[in-house]
């Protein structure tokens, strides 16, 4: 029997003891019925106080009283939900700091998981310094945002509500989409809008077919005979009604969004936006001619129409905020911009370089390294930025494009696949973006072809380095050539 060494030294455990570095910082525990949660400053004596607020907004006044007492600069709490917008908008509207976080990166810690351990919690990491706050763009922007935001959940009301109105129709086995490419288009809407009416007649139904519409009448009415039934019409009726009042909830979504663009872009100066030399956007007024030699110089040019001068006065306030023109980027038109605009603001200087920049969009290569190889990496969080996926979509959309980004795409595409394509022309968007916005570089398109002749010389010059390296003689590439 081997006797236990009654003087051998118990084991210490080793405390860990974090260096505070900002003492007037507090941490709250949100929550959606029970109390917030709310840990102070540390003490005179070194202990801490916690106490609890209600929800409702006298509580959250309160809760204001309590912290600017306490001298508090600075507050860190979780983004839980859409809960935490109140009270952060209370506190940035009084000039605390608020530090929005990740709830992820401050649960992985066992023993916390009761309110006031939350928030003591949080107010300790934030007190070291060691938490990492959200990007968050000023207020006038963010609340540009969050109209944007309720506009793109319309939208999927309205392609909810097509199906909707396709699945009628196909119980009747009314083939509009077979009849024509889209359901939504005018000939589309000029059917279903006279089905509801109450027109029956396939004949009088495919006499509102469009001039370009590559179907015969005879070919369109075969598609339009079905079987009308009482239930399937009523059903198809309410989608219908309710895709007009769709369509016009989102119309005035947008001209909301517009004038805010448009008051946003007056209160942007120079100062505060130092990329922007003037306020006009570099915007060639169309004219009547294609090229300079093709139109009589005693010819007037043609006047812009009033939807082409609104165009441009809707781009002017994008130029004006962001002191970039975003439009001139290839695959970027004014919606795609406006989702940008709305979703960074025109100060990305909280990014240190494009390629964090584009790391913050979820652009950027997803490569593990596992003994000095790379590996795949499964993302422990799925990257949900929108600007991200807006330049996904501009990307995707340049595969026929002439521009030198519609060429990279290409190539990229040859080498790799297309979907590989879309997110490195996204990325290489985004850095355009980012030097544009921070250093006033303004985009100038090359075109297709000039990209890829430099793509040839490129290859050209990685061939005769090979062949010189290695000696390689033109009989050993072409044995058949004498």
């Amino acid at each position: 029997m081997v006797k236990k060494n009654k003087n051998k030294r118990k084991k210490t455990k080793k405390v860990v003891v974090f260096k505070e570095i900002r003492r007037n910082v507090a941490g709250i525990d949100l929550a959606w019925r029970a109390d917030h949660y709310v840990c102070g400053p540390i003490q005179e004596n070194g202990e801490k106080e916690i106490t609890s607020f209600g929800t409702t907004t006298p509580e959250l006044y309160k809760m204001l009283k309590w912290l600017q007492e306490r001298n508090v600069e600075s507050v860190a709490l979780e983004s839980t939900s859409v809960y935490w917008i109140p009270t952060a908008e209370l506190l940035e509207a009084n000039d605390i700091e608020v530090v929005l976080i990740d709830p992820r990166e401050v649960r992985m810690v066992p023993g916390r998981k009761s309110d006031m351990k939350d928030c003591e919690w949080i107010q300790k990491l934030h007190s070291c310094g060691l938490l990492r706050g959200a990007f968050r763009p000023p207020e006038s922007v963010v609340a540009i945002r969050s109209i944007l935001r309720e506009k793109e959940t319309v939208l999927a009301m309205r392609v909810q509500t097509l199906q909707q109105m396709q699945k009628s129709l196909d119980q009747m086995n009314i083939r509009v989409h077979h009849a024509v490419s889209d359901i939504d288009g005018v000939t589309g809407t000029a059917i279903v809008r006279a089905i509801v009416e109450g027109e029956r007649d396939p004949i009088k139904l495919a006499a509102h077919r469009d001039k370009r519409c590559k179907k015969s009448l005879s070919e369109i009415a075969e598609h339009l005979t079905g079987t009308w039934r009482d239930e399937h019409i009523f059903n198809l009726t309410q989608a219908f009604n309710r895709l007009q009042f769709l369509n016009k909830s989102i119309e005035e979504y947008d001209s909301r969004a517009k004038e805010m663009f448009a008051a946003l872009s007056t209160t942007i100066t120079d100062s505060d936006n130092p990329t922007s030399s003037s306020s006009d956007l570099p915007i060639e007024k169309p004219t009547n001619s294609t090229s300079p030699t093709s139109t009589p110089a005693k010819l007037p040019a043609q006047k812009p129409t009033a939807k082409e001068l609104k165009n441009i006065t809707e781009k002017k306030s994008l130029y004006k905020i962001m002191g970039f023109d975003l439009t001139s980027l290839a695959g970027i038109g004014y919606e795609t911009a406006a989702i940008i605009v709305a979703e960074l603001g025109n100060n990305l200087n909280r990014f240190e370089d494009e390629n964090k920049f584009a790391s913050y969009l979820g652009l950027s290569p997803s490569h593990g390294k596992s003994g000095g190889k790379n590996v795949r990496q499964n993302r422990r969080c799925k990257n949900t930025s929108r600007a991200g996926r807006a330049l996904r979509m501009a990307a995707a959309s340049l595969y026929h494009s002439t521009s030198a980004l519609g060429a990279y795409f290409r190539n990229v595409t040859r080498r790799s696949d297309r979907k590989t394509a879309v997110k490195a022309t996204a990325r290489r968007l985004a850095h355009m973006i980012y030097r544009g916005v921070v250093y006033g570089k303004q985009y100038l398109d090359c075109g297709a072809e000039a990209y890829d002749n430099f793509l040839r010389e490129k290859m050209v010059k990685n061939v005769k380095k090979i062949i010189t390296t290695f000696n390689i003689s033109m009989l050993e590439i072409c044995p058949d050539i004498k």
